[in-house]
């Protein structure tokens, strides 16, 4: 009887629910709004996105790996990747939202998967799916990320005009750690390197305060760490994910520091290998030529340098002021490059002391990294007057320690690193310093550090100003200067804007100096009639031409640097000799 009135009545019990509101969804439909906890599903700005790939990374789940996108736009600091999740794995943490640098990364609150993919659960966010209401993502604010970098000490602007002492004062190690704490280990930065040092390697060791292990690293791909920690145009810190929301990694001050740590550099990089018996001779101990001989002499190729100057370095010691790059960084350097058993003959000006082709026959190979020596003019009128200098050897003789006569006030012609330094360095001489420059101050061929760090000292800068003529005095010294404002004229896509002069109206600017830093040019004066006869300059006749391994037109003959890349920057000329020295160690075969 018990189970009959269970069994039979006890459907009868719904009754009691008859008067309660349904839980079912009304007709029409009512939308449900998710928990304020649900954070939702993935969804990324595909054009935002840098593809680094710190989202896989952190993942402990293991649900993101990064896939190629073929309509990915490559650009500065991105690559064609893009992240794919597996929901099948995912926890729906927001890691991977936390730890996105460029904030392209976002979990959506909507409840559909609209995805083409063979698994609704395996998708690329942002491809697959449109996004819709956020529901979590990270700002510079409360990410996990520190956006604000370790900002290098510097000297007192006041004090520092007054000296050539370093303007850069150096990380702490508890600064170098922090700073290089920041690295994401994406390795965006080393496409941005020319000679693609192993950035996230040896920032980590720097971390970890393993210096020894960072110079290790460093000498693989650079030989020169400490001058590139202090000068370096650090490329690599344009590519660097911060830079899309934050300020990059203080990757070249950091390299410095490591470099600064270690006193002897043997301790950190392997000895020679044995001698091969090959023989290649360099002209020039600029950077190329002390990076090249330092790759060769790893493999035991013996290397020997001619240069003309009494001492070696080249443009880095006598053209960079000292208060950019103080004397014992750069002796340290360039002698352990030496200690290496290279030999060095200096005061060598070939074709008159050594004939080129000479070199040619008895050494089985030779590279020419001869730099660009020779300053521009501007071929106006009064350029001969007493008191006009290029820039490039206005540098060289201050460096030196020769006297130069500036007056009361100098006008800098120009708009590059160069012309920075000269002006820079006018300050420093107790004169008052300006900078002509023909173009737009977007249009400087000098980095924006450069340009900032030459205003903030004093400098005067005056842009769409064009010299045409350079007054003198009676005794045939400048007295000023006549210019005309330009206009700046758009081209097509990919070309430099055109100036033309506005002719109608001209301007005095009274002065005692004019420094012209319009750029330089190589010197091909060394070579012999038959090496200038073959070999092949661009379309400008001012850079030579190289093949994929850096050897020119004439066999056996390599060349790097300024006098090919153009680019004006160690790192480059370091790059451009790595390449020539696995091309010259290809063909001798050892590599």
């Amino acid at each position: 009887m018990r189970n009959f009135l269970s069994d039979y009545l006890k459907p009868l019990s719904v009754l009691e629910r008859i008067f309660k509101r349904p839980h079912t969804v009304r007709v029409p439909y009512e939308k449900k709004e998710p928990s304020q906890r649900y954070r939702g599903i993935h969804t990324n700005d595909l054009e935002k996105c840098l593809g680094c790939g710190a989202c896989a990374k952190v993942c402990t789940c293991q649900a993101i790996k990064m896939v190629p996108y073929e309509k990915a736009e490559i650009r500065e600091g991105a690559t064609n990747l893009r992240p794919q999740v597996d929901y099948g794995r995912c926890s729906f943490c927001g890691q991977c939202v936390d730890i996105c640098p460029s904030g392209s990364l976002k979990l959506t609150r909507d409840y559909e998967i609209n995805s083409p993919a063979k698994s609704d659960f395996v998708f690329v966010p942002g491809l697959d799916r449109q996004g819709g209401q956020t529901g979590w993502e990270a700002d510079t604010e409360t990410s996990i990320l520190r956006f604000e970098r370790e900002e290098m000490p510097e000297a007192d602007v006041e004090e520092r005009i007054k000296n050539f002492e370093p303007v850069i004062k150096g990380f702490s190690p508890a600064q170098a750690y922090v700073e290089s704490s920041r690295c994401l280990g994406c390795g965006a930065c080393v496409e941005g390197c020319p000679a693609h040092m192993r950035i996230p390697e040896y920032l980590s060791k720097i971390k970890n305060s393993d210096y020894e292990g960072a110079v290790g690293e460093f000498f693989r791909d650079n030989p020169l760490p400490g001058i590139c920690g202090t000068i370096c145009t650090h490329r690599c810190e344009n590519d660097c994910v911060y830079s899309k929301r934050g300020k990059p990694i203080q990757i070249r001050y950091l390299k410095g520091f490591a470099a600064g740590k270690v006193d002897d550099y043997s301790r950190a990089v392997p000895p020679v290998m044995s001698s091969t018996g090959r023989k290649v001779a360099v002209r020039g101990a600029g950077p190329a030529g002390l990076a090249l001989a330092y790759f060769l002499r790893k493999y035991g190729v013996e290397v020997k340098i001619y240069d003309e100057k009494e001492k070696p370095g080249g443009t880095m010691r006598y053209a960079i002021p000292r208060y950019r790059l103080p004397e014992g960084i750069l002796e340290k350097d360039v002698n352990f490059i030496l200690s290496r058993g290279i030999q060095v003959k200096h005061r060598i000006i070939l074709e008159r002391k050594i004939s080129f082709s000479r070199l040619m026959k008895d050494f089985d190979a030779v590279f020419l990294g001869v730099g660009l020596r020779k300053g521009i003019k501007m071929n106006v009128p009064g350029e001969d007057a007493k008191g006009v200098f290029q820039a490039i050897d206005f540098l060289r003789d201050i460096n030196a320690g020769r006297k130069i006569a500036l007056g009361k006030r100098a006008v800098i012609i120009g708009g590059g690193n160069v012309a920075m330094d000269a002006a820079r360095t006018v300050l420093r001489l107790g004169a008052e310093s300006y900078i002509l420059y023909r173009r737009r101050w977007v249009d400087m061929p000098a980095g924006e550090e450069e340009k900032g760090e030459t205003v903030k000292e004093g400098v005067s800068i005056m842009t769409r100003a064009l010299p045409v003529e350079i007054l003198k005095n009676a005794s045939g010294e400048v007295r000023g200067l006549k210019f005309v404002k330009t206009k700046v004229v758009e081209q097509a896509e990919g070309s430099r804007a055109k100036v033309e002069p506005l002719y109608e109206n001209k301007f005095f600017f009274a002065c005692d100096a004019v420094i012209e830093a319009l750029g330089q040019k190589a010197d091909y004066s060394v070579l012999c009639d038959e090496v200038k006869d073959n070999l092949k300059l661009d379309k400008t006749g001012k850079r030579i031409v190289v093949d994929e391994n850096g050897m020119t037109s004439i066999d056996g003959l390599y060349a790097g640097g300024d006098c090919v890349n153009g680019r004006g920057d160690i790192i480059s000329a370091i790059a451009d000799a790595k390449r020539a020295a696995a091309g010259i160690l290809k063909r001798f075969e050892i590599l």
